[in-house]
Formats: structure tokens, sequence, C-alpha cells
């Protein structure tokens, strides 16, 4: 990557700001798209003033244009947990759509690789567990859910056909449960949610009975997979993510263990549509690009709670 000009949509986002922080760590330069919907400039504002990084403030279902050499587009831009995608629903299709279609454009004007942030979603509610990348998903296309699982569906679809019809070098990326620190404490996926509430000593709500489950990815394992397949050739689907697979049960346990806390488990009821089991095959990650988890769980959440303490006790919080 030494040498390159990286444009990286939805730069100042959780996952996005790493890949930012990443790439120049690697000797490329950055160009950090965003229009903040969800992102913040503060995930990056450690990057602000560097020689190799750009933040520009933008939407991408605008018009979009970079100057200069591009040599990569990593598509990150989206609404990505489900307070936000329901709060942001036609946003959501617009930057899964529209915002698609203008980072293809731009590879494709560029002659640059893009990678398509996918997502576990396009699984839906998975009939084969657990999910390799010939699983066609189970997916409620008018349900709550559909505006985030069918515009990275539409996504998918679009960025094969300009791979396909029009030769860009394209490649998507199937990322399951990311989290580690600058997740937002109140975006309301289950991670941040159970560990602000452990911390605060509020009762940790666990939807429906708690069986259903997740595996999830830290955040240094999932750049570095994306990253892995940003530097081949491989166009994918590839499952990114952990195959470490737990109840969410087990996940809130774990978090008020870890965090100290006697805050009591809570049951509410569970999200329409809400995935009962989640756990990615990434054999052909390993496989085609070397590339395996290395964080465990434990290891992870105890960063990501320590991280939150500070966060939590900081007059200058991401706030919700």
């Amino acid at each position: 990557m030494k040498g390159s000009r990286v444009v990286v949509t939805g730069g100042a986002g959780f996952l996005g700001s790493y890949l930012c922080e990443r790439l120049i760590e690697k000797g490329a330069a950055v160009v950090c798209l965003d229009n903040f919907l969800t992102g913040s400039p503060r995930n990056v504002e450690h990057l602000i003033g560097r020689p190799a990084f750009r933040l520009v403030e933008c939407d991408l279902t605008g018009f979009v244009h970079v100057p200069g050499q591009v040599d990569l587009v990593l598509h990150f831009a989206s609404a990505a947990s489900p307070a936000d995608y329901l709060r942001h629903p036609i946003e959501t299709l617009k930057v899964g759509s529209m915002g698609t279609l203008h980072a293809l454009g731009l590879a494709a004007e560029k002659s640059a690789r893009l990678v398509l942030a996918s997502t576990s979603e396009v699984y839906g509610d998975p009939l084969e567990h657990p999910q390799k990348e010939t699983y066609w998903g189970n997916v409620n296309p008018v349900g709550p859910r559909s505006v985030y699982d069918e515009a990275k569906r539409f996504a998918e679809a679009l960025t094969t056909a300009y791979h396909d019809s029009r030769g860009v070098d394209t490649a998507i990326a199937r990322i399951f449960n990311t989290y580690g620190p600058r997740m937002r404490p109140h975006d309301g996926r289950a991670i941040p949610t159970f560990i602000r509430q452990a911390l605060l000593g509020e009762p940790i709500t666990v939807t429906g009975d708690g069986s259903q489950t997740r595996s999830i990815c830290y955040v240094d394992d999932t750049v570095d997979g994306v990253l892995a397949l940003a530097e081949s050739d491989f166009a994918g689907p590839v499952n990114i993510g952990n195959p470490a697979e737990m109840s969410m049960s087990d996940l809130a346990e774990t978090i008020r263990d870890l965090a100290g806390s006697s805050s009591p488990v809570r049951f509410i009821d569970r999200p329409v549509d809400d995935p009962a089991v989640r756990r990615p095959d990434t054999s052909l990650a390993e496989e085609r690009l070397g590339w395996r988890p290395r964080v465990d769980p434990v290891t992870g959440l105890r960063r990501t709670i320590d991280w939150f303490e500070k966060e939590l006790n900081s007059p200058y919080s991401v706030a919700s």
C-alpha cells in the first residue's frame, strides 16, 4: 500500500476510521469521505493535520469528484446499527444504491480497485449454519431490517455487474459483527449497549430469551481481513468474521463479569426478523487471503470495556 492513494467512504465511522489509520501506517495517502450522519470527525481527529490524510465532508449519494490519482476505493459508507438504519431508512437505501453507484463510478474513472463493505445481514435469518459465501440467504424484503439488508444485497449485485460487464476491479467483503473502541455508547448494537449498561449499573437488556447467537470479531482482525482482500486479486464475496459463536445471554454475562458489574440481566421483546443464529465459515478467507482472526473475544471485550469506561467519564464523549 506504500505510495498508493486510497479513498475511504464512510471513513469517519467506527470501522472506516480504523481503516484510515492503518492505511496511513502502511504508507498510503488517504482521502476520507463522510457526511457525518452516523460517523464523527472525532474518530479521525488524531489524523487531521497529517500530510497523508484529507477529510472531506461529502454525501456520496450526490455528485462525487476526487481529483488526482486514486488506486483503491474502500466503500464503507452506510449506517450499520439497527437503531441508525431504522431511524434513517431512506438514507440507508440511498447510500447502498446511489452511493455504491458513485463509488463504483469513481473506481471505474480512476482504474482503481474497489472493496465493498457488505455484511453478514445479506444472509438474513439463515437456514444454513454456519454461513458459507455460497448461501443465498433468507431475507424478508419488506421487513423493518430490509432497508439495510436489501441495500447491501443490491450493492453486491451492482458491484458484481460493474466487475463482470465493465471490467472494474472489485471485491466484496461480508463483515460479521465487528466491535471495539470508538463504537458509540448508544448506537443500538448489543456490545456497546451491554457495556454501557454494565458500567452504569443499569439492567442489561437482552432481547428474546437470549438463546440467539452472534459471532463477534474484534476491529483489528476485521481491518486485517479487509486489507488482505484489498491487496489480493480476489473478487469474493468472502466472509470476514470470527467463528467463535456465543449466545446473547452468554455475551451479556461475559461483559458483566469483565466489567466487574452487578447489573441484573433483563429480557425484553425480540426485534422483528432478528436472526436466530450467526456464524461465518471463514475457510475461504483463510484459503484465498491467508487470513484468520487472532483476537479472542475475552481479550477484545476487555479492551473495549476499558475504552468505554474512559469514554463514559469524558466530557468529550462521542455521544449517542
